[in-house]
């Protein structure tokens, strides 16, 4: 089993904690170009080091581990590899693993599978016996349990749909409105109540404790419905990562604030809102959605057929182009690649492709006219007005970065709420939460020794700024952190600060 988090580039220690880290210099002052990050899934096409690194370089910045596919050794070997990659190029990489969530499915057909025609008549029970035309078992009692009539269950991601016209403890019989080919162990969704399930299923449950052990840095969790299924997750996880609600089921939509709150960030799953919604109302939710996570300083993630076309094709399309760039345009996060790089024939030119249009997409003026006009103020603490002022400071004056000291992460994902126009430089000691911060909206991560002093916070960041081609010794930074040092949600002070260490050392008092 690969080393947990915190072994990884260099150093032993708590949480990964490397003193002396900042000044370093090699491999690892790769800088990226833009500010949205790229989540890449892993998979039977990018199962090496020599791929997973291309998907590096080409502009991945996290990367993702489905617990749907892949037994735990292949999820540990992808982790290490990944590891690897980190170790070399000297940058920390988040891991995301994301987990399977209940998975409902109707039973077996003696034939293997059945045709079923627009207005039939067609039943779902407990029976086990193999279907036919006419019925087939649903061998989840819970869904007919709050069945009702006239709700909908769909088929094989909603290319059969069927309206429960009467229902029982045991069955549903319904009518055919969308009819075709219905064969084993198809998926059901069930879009118009909320189902009594948890989130978490006996399978998710162990995968969870396995991808926490390894040392990933968030977990995905699907089939969210309400807060309580995120306070059940975190109490499993325990503090070994962040957890990532998925949002997928219109349940969750009506809790979407309660959800939220609960959670550390957000992934737009819109394959299966596209199958549980009219795709019609899926855009308009998805910009909710980011702007809720914006104000909330919460990360998100655009995920599900970005450029799925690329699984067999070089090119994309004009109109999967025109979806990541508007997803960019919202202000999202990240933008997720799926099967593209996990299982498509073009796996580093999904990212490179993705890479190159948010690079365009950031350079066109309207992107930051569109960023500065959805963004919300709020002035509630301390650290909202240091992080506002920050920003104001960076667009208003010839200032090159600004540079945030974290504990926790959170002053970064208050910088990152403001969308300022200049790069955002993350410095914190620990291992984990560098890793965990390379999700967040133009956070460019590193690791620096713990501090005791704020003129040590400035020259840090000075340098950090400098050998990362952020700024010259001629330019200016805006500095952020929280006196007393090393207390995480203490930030009150902000620095203008010169990057020519010569003048730090001279005019910063002690």
């Amino acid at each position: 089993m690969p080393a947990a988090a915190g072994s990884a580039i260099e150093g032993p220690g708590p949480r990964g904690k490397v003193p002396g880290a900042a000044g370093r210099k090699g491999k690892g002052d790769m800088r990226r170009l833009r500010k949205v990050k790229i989540v890449a899934t892993l998979g039977p096409a990018s199962d090496d080091y020599k791929t997973i690194r291309a998907l590096w370089e080409a502009g991945a910045d996290v990367f993702r581990l489905n617990m749907s596919h892949g037994t735990h050794a292949d999820i540990a070997r992808r982790l290490s590899l990944v590891r690897e990659v980190e170790a070399d190029t000297r940058r920390p990489v988040a891991v995301i693993a994301d987990l399977q969530g209940p998975k409902l499915r109707v039973g077996t057909f003696a034939a293997g599978a059945a045709e079923l025609e627009e207005g039939a008549r067609f039943r779902l029970d407990l029976d086990p016996a193999e279907g036919d035309g006419h019925r087939v078992s649903l061998p989840h009692p819970e869904i007919f349990a709050v069945l009702r009539p006239g709700a909908r269950l769909l088929v094989n991601d909603g290319k059969i749909r069927l309206l429960v016209d009467s229902c029982g403890a045991d069955f549903a019989d319904c009518t055919v409105t969308a009819g075709g080919t219905i064969s084993n162990r198809k998926g059901v969704n069930v879009p118009d109540v909320v189902l009594p399930l948890a989130a978490l299923s006996a399978k998710d449950r162990t995968d969870l404790d396995f991808a926490c052990d390894l040392g990933v840095d968030w977990i995905a969790l699907s089939f969210v419905q309400r807060p309580e299924d995120v306070a059940e997750a975190r109490a499993l996880v325990a503090g070994r990562a962040l957890i990532l609600s998925k949002i997928e089921k219109p349940a969750a939509l009506k809790v979407f604030p309660e959800i939220l709150a609960a959670s550390d960030g957000i992934m737009v799953a819109r394959g299966d809102l596209g199958v549980e919604l009219p795709v019609e109302h899926v855009p308009p939710i998805q910009k909710r959605l980011v702007r809720a996570c914006r104000a909330a300083a919460k990360p998100v993630i655009v995920a599900t057929q970005m450029l799925e076309s690329m699984i067999e094709s070089p090119m994309p399309t004009r109109a999967e182009v025109s979806d990541v760039a508007a997803a960019i345009y919202e202000g999202t996060d990240a933008v997720m690649l799926s099967a593209e790089s996990a299982a498509g024939r073009y796996p580093v030119e999904a990212v490179r492709t993705m890479d190159a249009v948010a690079q365009q997409v950031e350079r066109d003026p309207t992107y930051t006219q569109i960023i500065e006009a959805s963004r919300q103020a709020r002035r509630e603490t301390v650290a909202d007005a240091i992080v506002a002022a920050a920003r104001e400071i960076a667009e208003t004056t010839d200032i090159r970065a600004i540079c945030c000291f974290t504990h926790s992460g959170t002053t970064v994902s208050l910088v990152a709420r403001e969308r300022p126009r200049v790069p955002i430089i993350a410095l914190t000691p620990f291992l984990d939460i560098a890793r965990r911060m390379t999700l967040i909206w133009g956070a460019h991560c590193e690791l620096t020794a713990e501090l005791g002093r704020f003129k040590q916070a400035v020259v840090n960041a000075a340098r950090a700024a400098r050998e990362h081609g952020f700024a010259t010794e001629a330019d200016r930074i805006v500095v952020t952190a929280g006196v007393p040092f090393n207390v995480p949600g203490s930030t009150n002070i902000l620095r203008v600060a010169p990057c020519e260490e010569r003048l730090i050392y001279r005019t910063d008092p002690e």
